[in-house]
């Protein structure tokens, strides 16, 4: 195992650490609530020489994926952050990004969208990306986001995956609260990461290849998405192996999904980030007064882990999934609709309601959290019935 020190810290500050430690060829980034503290601390550290990283300072969040696109193409390990409306800016990007097989990571500080403004957080930022072709990943605490960073570095290199990589945290909850980190060495982390050798470098002038190429009509396009299609499917077999490696050096487990308290379960709640917190704790408290509650968190969004969310849902009696970002026009909340569709082809129904809740930063109170339980708890006893989706606590 690795060595590890102890550290109070911010989920930012971890970022800009675990970037320093991974020694990125190039970051371009552009600074925004909440993600801002990241590139300034990470930028302090290239200043004081602490890592060997060309840091380009860019006029946009467009301009920063477009430097990074441009690096990556060219064969360097490449690094960024951003946030909310500064992701919906690099939109355009974030597809030739993942449809040039490009291993670029970035850290997304999960923030509404506007209109109206607001700077807190929900994940509709990321929501709005969820078809981009990048794998996705979500962090509950400050240790999770350092885990994440450190380990999205193999998962994107590796040649049979060769796709960009997000790792998500939320805004002011995760970004800027102080949290208990275990730090590891730089040598252990190195080592892990190890260096990256680039499958398709245009500098390479003894290999010649073209990116970013016309694919039009009677082209080569369909087979293109494809490949990519193959690739992210690819990819969680991937995420798998590099996790059972960093659990072994860091002593922490990592999961597509983690489950609390679903031996016995019969009801449970779905959550992403920040909120599994607040739902484990209430799930303990309805433990203690009879009602066999449980928590299913993800850990991969993209690609979304199926199998898993049906081997530890499909005996529910109810379940309730936690949305913090709406699907405008659709049947509910995209994680609501992911795994409604997981659970499908189940032989026995398993009821499924949908909450929204928590955006624009709104309060996630432990009432709340209670509510659902308890709405799972009479639909599980048959003395309610709920469907579609709900709005939790909003006005």
């Amino acid at each position: 195992m690795a060595e590890q020190k102890t550290v109070a810290t911010t989920g930012n500050s971890v970022v800009a650490e675990a970037f320093r430690q991974c020694a990125p060829d190039v970051v371009a980034a552009y600074p925004i609530t909440p993600q801002t503290t990241i590139v300034e601390e990470f930028a302090k550290i290239v200043a004081q020489g602490r890592v060997h990283t060309e840091y380009v300072t860019v006029e946009s969040e467009h301009s920063a994926m477009s430097a990074c696109i441009g690096a990556a193409a060219a064969g360097a390990r490449v690094m960024t952050a951003t946030a909310s409306q500064g992701l919906a800016l690099m939109w355009e990007e974030l597809y030739i990004a993942s449809g040039m097989r490009l291993p670029i990571i970035m850290a997304n500080t999960n923030r509404a969208l506007s209109a109206p403004i607001n700077i807190h957080c929900d994940h509709s930022d990321v929501m709005g990306a969820r078809d981009s072709g990048w794998i996705i990943l979500f962090a509950e605490t400050a240790q999770e986001v350092y885990d994440n960073t450190i380990m999205a570095v193999p998962i994107g290199e590796d040649p049979e995956v060769l796709l960009p990589v997000m790792t998500c945290l939320d805004g002011f909850i995760t970004t800027h609260s102080i949290d208990r980190v275990q730090l590891m060495d730089d040598d252990s982390v190195t080592a892990f990461v190890g260096d990256y050798e680039p499958q398709n470098a245009l500098l390479d002038t003894d290999n010649p290849v073209s990116h970013g190429n016309f694919a039009g009509l009677g082209g080569p396009y369909f087979e293109f998405k494809k490949t990519q299609r193959l690739a992210i499917d690819c990819s969680k077999g991937v995420i798998e192996r590099v996790g059972e490696a960093f659990s072994k050096l860091s002593g922490r487990p990592f999961g597509l999904i983690e489950t609390d308290m679903m031996d016995d379960a019969e009801v449970a709640i779905v959550v992403l980030g920040s909120t599994a917190g607040n739902v484990r704790y209430v799930a303990k408290q309805m433990r203690a007064e009879g009602v066999k509650a449980g928590l299913v968190k993800i850990r991969c969004f993209r690609p979304f882990p199926v199998e898993e969310m049906v081997s530890a849902l499909s005996d529910m009696k109810a379940v309730g999934v936690l949305d913090r970002a709406d699907s405008f026009g659709a049947e509910g909340g995209p994680v609501f609709l992911e795994t409604r569709s997981a659970l499908y082809d189940l032989e026995s129904r398993v009821p499924v309601v949908n909450y929204i809740y928590g955006l624009g930063g709104s309060d996630v109170r432990l009432d709340l959290i209670r509510t659902v339980y308890t709405d799972l708890s009479d639909i599980a006893a048959g003395s309610a019935s709920l469907h579609g989706m709900q709005y939790l606590g909003a006005r």
